[in-house]
């Protein structure tokens, strides 16, 4: 009998479903589900740009993208039925923790919480906990090193903490409503079984681990002194919150009749421990040890993995290093850029005038034949990819982009390419990091929109890496890995597999075409990437001195060469 498997993946603007098979990992069918509420599905606030809010009820509103994928497939191949789904999978962005009351309903869907930011899901963008962020991190620095030593040394206001905090400061009123706080990626799942008590829930390894400072090794969540010199609410909060995270090969429970009468399928299908996008869309793109995988969308997770019985040396400026984050059995590595898709998104949305087009696509259409008719270092611009702040390895969200070079002659086609190559070079330094303390980076596999929609950006990638880019088979690696872990908590007996490797290599692989580095783009990119390096270190580090008068001299230099 054919097996299927089904992932969700909610992301930023949308959650998509996917159904896929088994014995091949074809994607029977998909669907997409936009978030309806705020801009993109994104609740902002006009007073405070580092807002970011999602409306829950949103994501229980996208299980209609399952109804819808189901629907497909009955079309798309004939002898489908639901009843062969043996497992469903989830992944959420991250950290993205939601107030929840002692059932495990979160209080936006209370009356007197409805309309108030502070009581929706705190998006992984959501930066309004700078402050927390820098007192946490002190705070460890002088009294639990070791919690910095495995989240790269600094502790972001992305993740779950620092907004928890931010919460008991601007509105105690809520911080006291909420019985709990629930990652989006444990929640999902947890509705999906008919058992949100914060208590009972499954929790991800992968999200506490990277983002809440949890380890096996300190026994859990950190202690409640270190909690306490935070804020005493936090000493206080922390036996309502979890003492185990588990990684996602573990079942998280098993489909209620409820939503397996309202969705069409069948009661009982094991429904998987969630985890993050990036990290189950690691899995979907083939991730083993020597592979980097570069999840490409409006920011950017770059995930290793490597062996448990392995040494491996804390590495600072990245985003965890967590046993089973990933793989079961393997250290799961994360690292990234806060914006990328983004940064084009702006400069279309803000700077491209109409002559480049009417629609956002016609734009991008443009910049992109015109870009990938320069040659490297021809517009002379040089930009910094910090538009959203830096993630790895400075984690500073406060840092700003940088355009120089600019002249009357600069073109918006000028600006769309310097920042690609800003990006580039960004992801340039994370690998050089991870290399620096020992994993060595033996191919890379991107995936998502921008690795498939954008040749040029992945040419310009390899030019500047000086490494081939390879990418991923599936157009959805997130809702692939995530089907896949759902096969996997189905367990052997029911149809799924053993393993993620034995699920891996029935059911992934990359495309047969490579971007391969050009070996003269790549010696011009080295001598922009140390000009790069020189402003990422003088606005980036306090540790730095010395004079940048160079730098645009040298940026006209390479100008004037490479357009003579």
């Amino acid at each position: 009998m054919k097996r299927y498997a089904l992932g969700l993946d909610y992301g930023t603007n949308s959650c998509r479903s996917l159904i896929a098979d088994l014995d091949d990992g074809s994607e029977v069918a998909s669907h997409v589900f936009p978030y309806p509420s705020g801009k993109q599905g994104i609740l902002l606030d006009p007073k405070d740009p580092n807002c970011a809010r999602q409306n829950p009820q949103d994501y229980i509103d996208g299980f209609s993208a399952i109804k819808e994928a189901v629907r497909k497939a009955r079309r798309a191949r004939r002898g489908f039925n639901p009843d062969q789904i043996i497992g469903i999978g989830v992944d959420t962005t991250g950290s993205t923790p939601i107030p929840v009351d002692r059932n495990g309903n979160p209080l936006s869907f209370q009356p007197a919480f409805r309309k108030n930011l502070n009581a929706m899901a705190w998006l992984w963008k959501d930066h309004t906990g700078h402050a927390e962020a820098a007192q946490i991190t002190a705070t460890a620095a002088r009294i639990r090193p070791q919690y910095l030593a495995k989240c790269g040394g600094t502790y972001s206001s992305e993740w779950f903490w620092s907004k928890i905090l931010h919460c008991r400061r601007v509105d105690p009123k809520v911080f006291q409503a909420a019985y709990s706080w629930v990652e989006c990626c444990d929640f999902i799942p947890a509705v999906l079984t008919g058992d949100t008590c914060p208590e009972r829930i499954s929790r991800s390894v992968c999200a506490a681990g990277h983002k809440a400072m949890y380890s096996d090794s300190w026994k859990g969540l950190p202690d409640k002194k270190f909690l306490a010199a935070l804020d005493p609410a936090l000493a206080s909060l922390r036996d309502r919150l979890f003492d185990k995270a588990v990684p996602s090969d573990r079942p998280a429970g098993k489909l209620s009749k409820y939503w397996a009468d309202k969705l069409g399928l069948k009661e009982g299908i094991a429904i998987a421990t969630g985890a993050f996008d990036a990290h189950m869309g690691a899995v979907g793109a083939g991730i083993k040890v020597g592979t980097l995988v570069k999840i490409l969308g409006t920011s950017t997770c770059d995930t290793m993995v490597w062996p448990q019985n392995r040494k491996l040396a804390d590495i600072p400026g990245v985003c965890g290093i967590v046993d089973g984050s990933i793989i079961p059995g393997f250290h799961g590595i994360e690292a990234g850029q806060s914006a990328v898709g983004d940064i084009f998104l702006w400069l279309v949305n803000h700077l491209v005038p109409d002559s480049y087009g009417k629609t956002q696509d016609e734009k991008f259409t443009s910049l992109n034949r015109l870009a990938a008719q320069q040659k490297p270092g021809e517009h002379g611009l040089l930009a910094l990819d910090w538009n959203n702040g830096n993630r790895t390895i400075l984690v500073d969200p406060r840092l700003s982009g940088i355009l120089m070079g600019q002249t009357l002659h600069t073109t918006p086609h000028d600006i769309y390419r310097a920042t690609i190559e800003a990006t580039a070079f960004g992801a340039l330094t994370i690998i050089n990091r991870i290399e620096e303390y020992g994993v060595p980076v033996k191919e890379v596999v991107n995936c998502g929109g921008l690795a498939v929609k954008n040749p040029m950006l992945m040419q310009i990638y390899a030019d500047v890496t000086g490494r081939p880019m390879k990418i991923a088979r599936s157009d959805q690696t997130c809702a692939l890995g995530a089907a896949i872990f759902g096969a996997i908590a189905a367990g052997r007996k029911n149809g799924g597999f053993h393993s993620v490797a034995e699920a891996q290599k029935a059911m992934c692989g990359t495309r047969k075409t490579v971007f391969k580095p050009i070996a003269k783009n790549h010696t011009i990119y080295q001598d922009l990437y140390k000009l790069y390096r020189e402003l990422h270190d003088a606005f980036g580090t306090s540790a730095w001195s010395g004079k940048l008068a160079h730098v645009m001299k040298a940026l006209i230099a390479i100008r004037e060469k490479q357009r003579s």
